[in-house]
């Protein structure tokens, strides 16, 4: 096998790094809203635009409001070192890596067959406006209009 095809098939089934902005998120989830309110007053102080987008982001992801983000950050941090972690045992380290791949395909076949559901109730809400509005339009409405038309 060429080192080519090698190093593509053993970077296929590797887990993607996070970028930085996921590491720092989960860095700040590990210390609480503390954290994050920390964070916010610097971006203030060195560059406003900064502590704006960190206020937005806190209210949208709804971190100032829940009870505790610290907490769930440790769970999850706690979970993806488990979930990725060599047993020791090749055998079964590959059947979870199978496992996990094929659990992430069928989750992004049924996020695309959420999709094409959401498309197709859009088109149909859609189709029923245009319905309504062409029943709206009656044939006398048209007719109104009797003055000659100049060319």
């Amino acid at each position: 096998m060429n080192t080519a095809t090698q190093s593509v098939t053993e970077t296929a089934y590797a887990p993607a790094r996070p970028g930085v902005l996921a590491r720092s998120e989960a860095w700040l989830d590990e210390r609480g809203k503390g954290a994050w309110i920390a964070a916010m007053v610097l971006g203030f102080i060195f560059f406003w635009p900064i502590g704006l987008a960190l206020l937005a982001y806190m209210i949208w992801s709804k971190r100032m409001f829940s009870k505790s983000c610290s907490a769930r950050g440790r769970h999850n941090a706690r979970y993806a070192r488990t979930a990725m972690k060599s047993s020791g045992n090749t055998a079964f380290d590959a059947y979870k890596a199978d496992t996990l791949r094929r659990l992430e395909e069928e989750q992004n076949n049924f996020e695309a067959f959420l999709e094409r559901l959401r498309d197709a109730k859009d088109k149909a809400e859609f189709d029923q406006f245009m319905e309504e509005r062409a029943s709206d339009v009656t044939p006398s409405d048209e007719d109104t209009d009797d003055a000659p038309r100049a060319n």
